[in-house]
């Protein structure tokens, strides 16, 4: 049995291991100076007296109000990202009228609508002047139900991203992915300003290879440099997450089934996939979890019970499902760390909340001002509430810190996290971490065996406190690691009453 087959089947890989073991170290993963977070354990070699912790998002204000004529009560599979000008955002428009044993939705057919911001924060619905509706082309629809070669195009799945891609032509700068609701499968659009869509192929693409009822969204990968795309399925009798590699948008191999490591079978709604902006070689997903509790005493008690019983009247899983987001990362696209805690649980009980169609999160995380003057930028997410409820949906921001979807912490009793053996470039050594007032981290480098350099023993390391997004490091020999660079080393951290979210060399 080789160490790491013994690691894995022991569970040594997550709890203290034996100095010995160390002896015979994994092959040194090349990290350069890309920053490396605790979202997933592909780095981590022991944790003692530490844990990694799961971390949520914080409500802000409500960012938009679906209340259009236009809009309605059915608005969601939000498209967010920042285009190095503005903010855009792409959503579906759909209105829902729930009745006594029926739920009508004909009012107007799906829309993609758009919406733009010069911070993230505050959103406003730009007259686009594109398409009409109800005689007046004075709204922010940007794609409609319609016929296009031959096939009718639903844009009422959006997924819609700026093309990262270097080569990408001037009049494909944006492109999205709309469902074909004539034939089974998604059809890739492309646009120079984000306004005006023309189809890229003539057939769907992904043809009867999935469901499809969800947002179903494609991006360029940076790390891979092609194409990736991911969309609902159903599997073993639920609702699960395919995913498939492309050059150019049109052609796709490599269709695999996403797995997930210690996690149970879930139905899972939408995705919500992308490269971490801060580290684009990490995929992080927001999928939407569904669970039909059933009728009971405890959800006859959850908010809007009228309301849930006129869905329930409908179809039953309408008035007794609820939905919430989960937080999953993976290194190679396919594997899938997922977080079987809720990352945005439905929330304290209000108004539009706890029922089907809620805290579906928007595609993907932006980067914002702090609401706190002089503090670091931080991360805003979108989650929907009041779906299917009153004249109109509403899109809420959260807030969370930057990297901070996961830490490794450890009380104030202390507790220890080492790394698998890596190599970097780079000259100093910067964390993204928090303390209390009494708290600490020190960090020992060691050689790819386990044993501390010289200079750099924990004991050499003054005890750091505070809480930033970008500290360096200090031994008493100084912070120059220039000499270290290249070799294979281990980081030994050392946590007291302290949340470890990040580190990189720099």
């Amino acid at each position: 049995m080789n160490r790491r087959h013994f690691l894995a089947t022991t569970g040594l890989a997550t709890a203290a291991v034996p100095r010995f073991l160390l002896a015979d170290h994994h092959q040194a993963t090349a990290i350069g100076g890309r920053r490396e977070l605790f979202i997933d354990n592909s780095l981590i070699e022991s944790l003692s007296g530490a844990e990694q912790r799961l971390h949520h998002p914080i409500p802000q204000k409500i960012a938009l109000k679906h209340d259009a004529p236009w809009e309605g009560t059915g608005c969601g599979y939000h498209s967010v990202f920042h285009d190095g000008e503005k903010f855009r955002m792409y959503y579906k428009a759909w209105h829902i009228d729930v009745r006594k044993g029926s739920i009508k939705t004909n009012r107007h057919p799906l829309f993609c609508c758009y919406a733009e911001s010069d911070d993230g924060i505050t959103w406003r619905k730009p007259d686009l002047g594109i398409w009409e509706f109800q005689g007046s082309k004075k709204n922010n629809i940007t794609m409609i139900t319609k016929t296009v070669s031959g096939l009718k195009v639903d844009p009422g799945h959006p997924a819609v991203f700026m093309d990262e891609n270097p080569n990408a032509a001037p009049d494909a700068k944006f492109k999205a992915i709309f469902r074909s609701a004539g034939k089974s499968g998604l059809r890739p659009f492309k646009s120079p300003d984000g306004l005006n869509w023309s189809p890229m192929t003539s057939e769907p693409i992904l043809h009867k290879l999935g469901a499809f009822d969800s947002q179903n969204l494609a991006f360029w990968d940076p790390t891979i440099g092609r194409y990736r795309a991911y969309w609902r399925i159903f599997s073993n009798g639920r609702r699960d997450i395919r995913t498939a590699l492309s050059e150019d948008m049109k052609t796709w191999t490599n269709v695999r089934d996403c797995s997930y490591a210690d996690s149970p079978p879930e139905h899972l709604y939408t995705n919500q996939v992308k490269h971490y902006h801060r580290a684009p070689h990490i995929l992080i997903g927001f999928p939407t979890r569904y669970v039909d509790r059933g009728p009971s005493a405890s959800m006859s008690a959850l908010p809007d019970p009228e309301h849930r019983a006129l869905r329930a009247s409908s179809v039953k899983r309408y008035g007794h499902a609820v939905t919430e987001t989960l937080l999953m990362a993976s290194r190679d696209g396919i594997r899938f760390k997922r977080w079987n805690e809720a990352f945005l649980r439905p929330g304290v009980e209000r108004p539009g909340t706890w029922h089907y169609g809620a805290q579906y999160m928007g595609w993907h995380c932006i980067e914002t001002r702090s609401a706190l003057p002089g503090a670091p930028n931080e991360i805003s997410l979108f989650a929907t509430e009041s779906y299917w409820h009153g004249n109109g949906s509403n899109l809420r921001r959260y807030t969370l810190r930057l990297d901070g979807f996961v830490s490794v912490y450890a009380g104030l009793k202390g507790g220890e996290l080492t790394t698998k053996p890596i190599t970097f470039k780079g000259k100093q050594l910067e964390l993204n971490f928090a303390t209390s007032a009494a708290g600490s981290l020190r960090v020992e480098i060691q050689d790819a065996a386990g044993k501390p350099i010289p200079g750099y023993a924990l004991a050499d390391c003054p005890a750091t406190f505070g809480d930033s997004v970008a500290r360096e490091i200090t031994w008493k020999t100084g912070r120059d690691l220039s000499k270290l660079a290249g070799k294979a080393i281990r980081l030994r951290f050392e946590l007291k009453d302290a949340n470890l979210f990040s580190y990189r060399f720099v």
